[in-house]
């Protein structure tokens, strides 16, 4: 199939933080029905398992990478994926557009989502739902650069058609209205150039990317790519929560995991014997990740003793170099209607920040919910009376709300890296994350410049029909100012001095990576070193975030390594 035979038109989403947008952009009702499962024979609930059972391949973790490998595994071996979460297709909320905002704002102990808050004061959330991020995120499709395949030593080829594999189930061109034209125009208008048109490429310029939002709304995770499995190879346990991986402790091989159901009864999956290609592969995600290597003894020493675990390896570098790429925004309040949008547009420039928009009916009874529920840690306020009060008598602003758009920049790499340590011996709990904002130099720098690339886009010819004219950028700094986008403080200046503002409004856009990295944990076959048979293949494993979106990449990489496993697989028995 051809590539523009597969740019399907649909209604994309953006990938910002999750309480920006349940704050400034859309809280629709979920009226959509549920999407059955299209593979009701190997998904099962884990209170289904047997108490023990064996496999060729165990992968902890259904997410991005995750469902991509297993699928591709299951073509040549036996393969069992251990999901913490529920299906993607039994909840409304996360099948459709309509219903992203009540997935990120369910705070249940068995929602998809499960927020977590860094020491940095910035609010996020991680997938607790079979397709992983994916399942919760705002859809943004786009690959990695390049020089970023080179860079990691992947065959080009191999990465196009595993790119390719991907995009046939999950990817599709949005339709680009009123607003999402203007900022694009607006971007080419002073210099983002050239205009790329649509494309999943990452190049530098101003482009229309991909979704995993059809024309009709509904979103087509990672878990989609499970239609790709031998459906009599694969086994898929749900709401099954690992609690370590078990070694032969005289060989420090692994050679199974321990994990629990959703009532607490204890299994076991064990691999088959026979076999050195058999493999226990952690997906569990930039947080999932190292907190299951630590469980399972394998990191600082003195910290996994501090918890009581014993340590069957000192690895000093597992839950280093955790990073989240930083992002900040300004709101637009409109004075003519704008349609309900999501990341669409992106604007790649050559100094380290993307730019991207979204636009829709901003809820101020909604808003004011949200700003009692998280103001009084942020000691901020919503109120209309303080809105009205920023951008002065300007807007008729209607009690109900008002139409707007939003412009953020996300910083590439970053160069600020923090780390993951253990909270709790519990792989239910969050671990104790800390991404260090800013810490470099040159990630501040790039905040600023594209601040002040948003800010020459909101003063352009192309977006002056939806800005009011006697609202300055400068009250449009300040409304954003007095969001509770996070817990962080503000100060006197934040509206003033775009360093500070990027410092005191930064927000997650949820590309977290880091914690397992390549060659410092994993070699390049992401095979943990020190131990056997145990790979993680997450975005753990990444040095930067590929690309605009890492979600495209992930998958392909899980793919490209299933083929490989595949193959060395094969290479073995002919021996």
């Amino acid at each position: 199939m051809d590539r523009s035979s597969r740019r399907r038109q649909s209604t994309a989403v953006s990938h910002a933080s999750p309480f920006i947008f349940a704050i400034v952009v859309f809280f629709l009702a979920s009226s959509s029905t549920s999407e059955k499962a299209p593979y009701p024979t190997f998904a099962k609930d884990a209170t289904k398992a047997p108490a023990e059972s064996s496999y060729d391949y165990i992968v902890v973790g259904g997410g991005t990478s995750g469902c991509a490998l297993a699928a591709t595994l299951s073509q040549g071996a036996k393969v069992l994926v251990l999901e913490r979460g529920d299906l993607p297709y039994g909840i409304p909320s996360v099948n459709t557009i309509n219903g992203f905002i009540t997935t990120l704002a369910d705070l249940t102990p068995t929602s998809a989502s499960q927020t977590f808050v860094s020491t940095d004061g910035v609010i996020s959330q991680r997938a607790r739902v079979l397709g992983g991020g994916s399942a919760l995120n705002a859809g943004f499709f786009t690959r990695a650069s390049p020089d970023y395949v080179n860079k990691a030593g992947f065959d080009p080829k191999r990465v196009k058609e595993s790119y390719e594999w991907v995009e046939k189930k999950v990817a599709f061109e949005p339709k680009v209205l009123a607003w999402q034209a203007a900022v694009r125009d607006g971007l080419l208008e002073v210099g983002v150039l050239p205009d790329n048109g649509f494309t999943y490429e990452h190049i530098y310029g101003t482009k229309v990317g991909g979704s995993i939002f059809d024309v009709n709304g509904n979103r087509h995770t990672a878990a989609d790519l499970l239609e790709y499995a031998n459906p009599t190879n694969i086994t898929v346990f749900l709401n099954a929560t690992v609690h370590r991986v078990l070694f032969k402790t005289d060989e420090r091989r692994a050679r199974g995991v321990l994990y629990k159901d959703m009532e607490g009864k204890e299994h076991m999956a064990i691999l088959n014997e026979g076999s050195l290609m058999n493999e226990v592969i952690l997906s569990a995600g930039t947080l999932g990740s190292p907190q299951l290597l630590m469980l399972s003894g394998i990191g600082p020493a003195k910290h996994l003793m501090g918890h009581g675990i014993k340590v069957l390896l000192d690895q000093p570098m597992v839950g280093q170099g955790l990073s989240d790429n930083p992002m900040n925004l300004v709101l637009i309040p409109s004075p003519r209607p704008v349609e309900i949008s999501l990341i669409e547009i992106v604007g790649i420039t050559r100094f380290g920040s993307f730019i991207e928009t979204a636009s829709t009916h901003i809820n101020l009874p909604l808003l004011n919910k949200f700003s009692s529920h998280f103001g009084h840690f942020a000691n901020q306020t919503t109120k209309l009376e303080r809105l009205r009060s920023i951008i002065g008598h300007h807007l008729n602003i209607d009690p109900s709300g008002f139409d707007a758009g939003l412009i953020l920049e996300k910083v590439m790499g970053p160069l600020s890296s923090g780390v993951l340590e253990l909270e709790t011996i519990n792989p239910n709990d969050n671990p104790k994350v800390t991404f260090n904002y800013f810490k470099d130099p040159r990630d501040l720098q790039r905040c600023v410049q594209g601040m002040e690339t948003i800010v020459k886009v909101l003063e352009s010819k192309a977006l002056s029909s939806f800005r009011e004219p006697l609202v300055s950028v400068q009250d449009l700094l300040a409304l954003v100012v007095a969001l509770p986008l996070n817990l962080r403080p503000r100060h006197v200046n934040t509206a003033f001095d775009l360093q500070q503002y990027c410092i005191d409004t930064v927000m997650s856009i949820w590309h977290y990576h880091g914690g397992c990295q390549v060659d410092r944990v994993v070699d390049r076959n992401y095979k943990v070193v020190g131990v056997g048979g145990l790979r993680v293949i997450d975005s753990s494993t990444l040095l930067n975030s590929p690309g605009t979106n890492p979600q495209a990449t992930m998958m392909m990489i899980g793919r490209y390594m299933g083929q490989k496993m595949l193959e060395e697989r094969l290479t073995l028995r002919m021996k």
